[in-house]
């Protein structure tokens, strides 16, 4: 069984999904950012950078193994079940530098972006139109990549399974994607996939329904280390 501290956001999806598709058996742990779980000394102890998504294996011999950062959950999991990640060296290769380009690139751009879009007072347009021009660039990374491929490298992996939430998430950042016919495709081509619908409608109830009120903006913005 794996434990799965998750609240809905793309992080959080692209690991259901890996869950998913895997078949694996998991409880989900919510872990409501709004009202400050993330920062308990419990779940710090899981994830030191008081961040979700992250699992707790206990299907593992000398104990539990806790594991934070969803590109190296993917990693972790792809190796535990042998599957969705090539295993040849050149694949492999091909197949880490597409996941941390998630990690690195897209994931972070579209992240921002969202927060500019979603939270930022007026008076932002610097902020909103930089991480813009960014999620759009990386939009065009992905585009190019997918020519002449059905998937990112060709089979289905954990690259798709990085890379897909950021990409779903795309109209209500405001990008069509009426430039990027191959993402297109491919964000369709997966949004079809039953594994990939139930990671997406897990924790639904616990959805936003409106903005963040003062005291959740407190917490969830401007954090410092101490």
């Amino acid at each position: 069984m794996i434990d799965f501290y998750y609240w809905p956001t793309p992080n959080g999806w692209k690991v259901g999904i890996m869950l998913e598709e895997c078949g694996l058996a998991y409880r989900v742990v919510p872990v409501n950012i709004g009202r400050g779980e993330q920062f308990t000394a419990e779940f710090l102890a899981i994830s030191p950078n008081n961040r979700m998504p992250a699992i707790v294996d206990h299907d593992v011999d000398g104990g539990p193994v806790p594991v934070f950062e969803s590109g190296a959950i993917l990693i972790y999991l792809a190796e535990k079940t042998g599957r969705f990640m090539p295993t040849d060296p050149l694949g492999r290769k091909e197949a880490l530098e597409w996941l941390f380009w998630q990690v690195g690139n897209l994931g972070p751009m579209a992240g921002q972006l969202s927060h500019f879009v979603n939270y930022a007072p007026a008076g932002q347009e610097y902020s909103h139109t930089r991480y813009a021009n960014e999620y759009n660039r990386c939009l065009g990374v992905l585009e190019r990549r997918l020519e002449g491929r059905t998937y990112i490298l060709g089979d289905y992996s954990v690259a798709d399974m990085a890379a897909w939430p950021w990409v779903l998430i795309a109209k209500p950042l405001g990008d069509t994607l009426e430039d990027f016919p191959n993402v297109r495709r491919w964000r369709q081509a997966i949004k079809e996939r039953p594994p990939v619908q139930r990671a997406v409608d897990l924790g639904s109830e616990y959805r936003r329904q409106g903005p963040p009120d003062e005291q959740e903006r407190a917490i969830l913005f401007n954090q410092r280390a101490r």
